[in-house]
């Protein structure tokens, strides 16, 4: 997330010059922050669960998955979302309009 706000410090800086608010840039960020921990978060257990079904097929090993635990690792992906995309959508909120649109620091 800081490397994309490092590469759109331009699109930032437009936008809060025509008139965005810092909330609706931290806002932005976070939502893409979140959307990209779901996809991580979906192809995580996709993958855990194929592979469970896999050893459950080619051993005598039973792995199977329960509510709690796809619950579980939803919440964790949820958390580590906005755990680590609070501070870089803050930091794109708080970047000046006219550094941003003169170029990179």
């Amino acid at each position: 997330m800081l490397l994309a706000i490092r590469e759109r410090r331009s699109e930032i800086g437009l936008r809060v010059a025509v008139g965005a608010r810092r909330r609706d840039v931290l806002a932005q960020f976070l939502a893409e922050a979140m959307l990209l921990a779901a996809a991580g978060g979906v192809m995580g257990l996709a993958l855990g669960a194929g592979a469970a079904e896999v050893v459950s097929a080619t051993t005598r090993w039973e792995a199977r998955l329960s509510l709690e635990t796809l619950l579980l690792a939803g919440g964790a992906v949820a958390a580590i979302g906005v755990g680590f995309g609070v501070w870089p959508a803050w930091h794109a909120a708080r970047l000046d309009p006219i550094a941003a649109l003169r170029g990179p620091p």
